[in-house]
């Protein structure tokens, strides 16, 4: 097997790849769903109103992905999994009688997001970190790259099943087939060979430990870099339902199938940065700066297409930019944190990427109501170019960053990172920065 798809190779992970592989798909399904019902029969294409729909689905990330986070160190992640993914079945159900009855309303949806987004932030932090319990510590970067690859290849179909299914049958009945889809990574979970887990170190339990996962990543700049650099870029640019949702419909006069397609495509490039990600076998900080970076000029781009077709294309190198990055950043920051504190650890990731969005959906949706759809993603172009080149500089003072460039002998470009004295440290100290030198 290629070692793109080498994490295939253990049973437990082919079961886990192909259930949440299901469930993805029907997840992206009711994103544009669920976006495409107030968008166009609860509102009068109130971009605003996608945004608070959005805002709310991730904002009990802020409250309670901290102590999921904790949840994720003490307990049985694959019980605590079948939990939370049958919770999203049933809400997806419910959401799905309400339309098909005819008495969905707006703050039916508003509630409906909300409580997803509940059980979804508990969900997260176990998610992420279940993986490395799925391979050996070896394999953990190409099942981190596998995953964004299924998570990816849902969203190249999910979108389009969704727009063809919204025209012939209407919303209704997508939200009931994501209800169904999640019985797959359930199965997927109750077949797995609980022999062959690789299980992880468990914390006790015991006061503060929420303030001890702060501290372990106040000590890692590698890591606040990291969360500084995608908490921007989450918050103004990662808005893509609502932005193409605004485009397709008020820039372009599109209807939901067109909608639908803008996802996929937007998910080619998406699977492309997956497919490449998988077979990285340890991912950097720079690759996350660089990525950031690319993404920005990507956006400003897209933002200038003329036409459908050739903002559509737009969306490749889009895909392919922020699927880098996220990936690059969920990779490095696993792989270099202590597994004793790895759930609490991403966490406070989550709360930063996802956490960001009850902020940012509401004001880019704003600006796409009174500027103009295409500063709606303008927004996002902007903020991600300042960030990017803010931590380039901040690194390249602060860890002494050096980069070189060779014409004629490989590599060409060379960034390096070299060793610096530093003073005495306690043996946690040392260890954590023994980890984020790894990770530069």
């Amino acid at each position: 097997m290629s070692q793109t798809f080498s994490s295939l190779r253990f049973f437990n992970y082919r079961l886990w790849f192909a259930g949440a592989l299901v469930a993805n798909i029907g997840t992206w399904m009711q994103r544009v769903a669920q976006d495409w019902l107030v968008l166009t029969d609860l509102t009068d294409e109130s971009g605003l109103a996608v945004g608070i729909t959005t805002g709310l689905q991730f904002a009990p990330t802020l409250l309670l992905s901290a102590w999921a986070g904790v949840l994720a160190d003490r307990v049985d992640r694959r019980k605590l999994l079948m939990i939370t993914q049958g919770a999203q079945g049933v809400l997806a159900f419910g959401l799905g009688a309400l339309v098909l009855s005819g008495h969905a309303q707006l703050w039916h949806v508003y509630a409906f997001a909300l409580a997803l987004g509940a059980v979804a932030a508990l969900d997260q932090p176990v998610r992420q970190t279940f993986v490395a319990e799925l391979v050996p510590a070896s394999g953990l970067s190409n099942a981190v790259g596998l995953n964004s690859t299924s998570f990816n290849a849902a969203r190249l179909i999910g979108p389009g099943i969704a727009g063809l299914l919204i025209a012939a049958v209407g919303t209704g009945w997508v939200f009931v087939i994501n209800g169904a889809s999640f019985v797959a990574t359930i199965l997927a979970l109750v077949l797995m060979r609980t022999g062959e887990l690789h299980t992880m170190p468990v914390a006790p339990r015991a006061k503060g430990q929420i303030r001890e996962g702060v501290r372990y990543v106040r000590g890692r700049s590698d890591i606040l870099v990291i969360m500084a650099v995608i908490g921007v870029v989450s918050t103004f640019g990662l808005n893509f339902q609502m932005t193409s949702a605004l485009m397709a419909r008020a820039e372009f006069g599109k209807g939901a199938g067109e909608y639908g397609i803008l996802g996929s495509v937007l998910a080619i490039g998406s699977l492309a940065g997956a497919l490449l990600a998988a077979r990285r076998e340890r991912p950097r900080v720079r690759l996350v700066i660089g990525a950031a970076f690319a993404f920005g000029v990507a956006t400003g781009v897209q933002a200038l297409m003329p036409t459908y077709v050739s903002y559509a294309v737009a969306c490749i190198p889009v895909g392919l930019a922020s699927l880098t990055m996220l990936t690059a950043a969920n990779t490095t920051i696993q792989m270099s944190t202590d597994p004793v504190v790895r759930g609490r650890v991403m966490s406070l990731y989550m709360i930063v990427m996802l956490g960001a969005t009850p902020v940012g959906s509401p004001i880019v949706g704003w600006i796409g109501e009174h500027f103009g759809p295409r500063w709606s993603i303008g927004i996002g172009s902007i903020t991600a170019l300042l960030v990017s080149v803010a931590a380039a500089l901040w690194a390249r003072r602060r860890w002494h960053v050096q980069v070189r460039y060779r014409l004629l002998s490989r590599p060409h470009l060379e960034v390096v990172h070299p060793d610096v004295p530093v003073p005495r440290r306690s043996a946690d100290e040392v260890a954590a920065r023994e980890a984020a030198d790894a990770a530069l």
